[in-house]
């Protein structure tokens, strides 16, 4: 399978370790990512408040960009703030014809056009969709054994367009960790907010989020996201959000690709472990336990 590939600006520097295990994932299974050429920033949460129209125009020069190679285009996208925005065009220039023509007249400065084809997907969907638990098992060599895995959604993949999962009760990323071999840890907070931008302009009420999140998580060993953004609030500020509300404890926090990548026989390395820095000792024992044990043929089953 072939898509396009937006990383956005979070993956090429903050959550490097994102891209490079998506790429590295999605490439044992046998997929194509072209990366879109000459791609920008889709405006991430800030451009709106300066200017709608831009809001749209940006994350519209992307998709534009991506349709010059054909009308039937799968875009897929790992960052949620990223595909939230890009989801956003392609739901409403469908049925605001007014909008559209905006969009298209900013193009048009660009040379560039757009109209609709490009689907913007998410990579949990093309995941789940796509591939599905029953391919991710055939590439597993590393089952990821007795390693507790909470899974966190956050909020921007799944609000407000209900595209592959339920926002309230989300569940496409267990069956997948499943066939990987983990242990899905059991909990109620795989959709609360973690703050989002919040820790930049009301840094208390993001820490309580964050605190929240974290007490829920108590006896898993890694919370496992698909979100920057929400990886940053949990991993690099979950010291000061236990030490300001007392609630919560240290918890290791990866994004899906990098655990899926573990069990494909990747190494940490690979997968740029060692970039994180909420890293606990006893996942990292049970993590080196599973690299120990000896690799098995890959299996079907899940």
């Amino acid at each position: 399978m072939r898509y396009a590939y937006y990383p956005g600006c979070s993956l090429t520097e903050s959550a490097k370790e994102f891209d490079v295990s998506t790429r590295k994932v999605m490439e044992c299974l046998g997929a194509t990512l072209e990366e879109v050429p000459d791609w920008t920033c889709c405006g991430a949460s800030a451009v709106e408040s300066v200017s709608r129209l831009l809001a749209f125009a940006l994350p519209a020069r992307n998709l534009a960009l991506a349709q010059q190679d054909g009308e039937d285009v799968d875009m897929l996208v790992p960052c949620s703030a990223c595909y939230l925005n890009l989801r956003r065009v392609q739901e409403e220039t469908a049925h605001d014809r007014d909008l559209a023509a905006d969009i298209e007249e900013v193009l048009d400065a660009d040379g560039l056009s757009y109209n609709g084809t490009v689907r913007v997907r998410h990579l949990l969907d093309v995941l789940k969709a796509d591939f599905g638990p029953s391919q991710i098992a055939e590439h597993v060599v590393r089952p990821l054994e007795g390693l507790t895995v909470a899974p966190y959604y956050g909020c921007q993949i799944l609000r407000p367009y209900r595209v592959f999962d339920d926002p309230e009760t989300p569940t496409s990323m267990e069956p997948l960790l499943k066939a990987a071999g983990a242990e899905i840890f059991d909990w109620s907070a795989g959709n609360v907010c973690c703050g989002a931008s919040l820790m930049a302009t009301e840094k208390e009420v993001a820490l309580v989020s964050v605190a929240r999140i974290l007490e829920a998580a108590r006896g898993a060993d890694v919370i496992a996201t698909v979100c920057p953004l929400c990886q940053m609030n949990l991993e690099a500020y979950q010291s000061e959000a236990i030490r300001q509300t007392g609630r919560g404890k240290p918890v290791t926090v990866l994004y899906l690709p990098q655990l899926l990548g573990l069990a494909m026989g990747f190494t940490p390395q690979d997968m740029l472990l060692d970039k994180g820095m909420s890293m606990q000792a006893v996942t990292r024992n049970k993590i080196s336990h599973v690299l120990n044990t000896p690799r098995q043929a890959a299996e079907a089953t899940v």
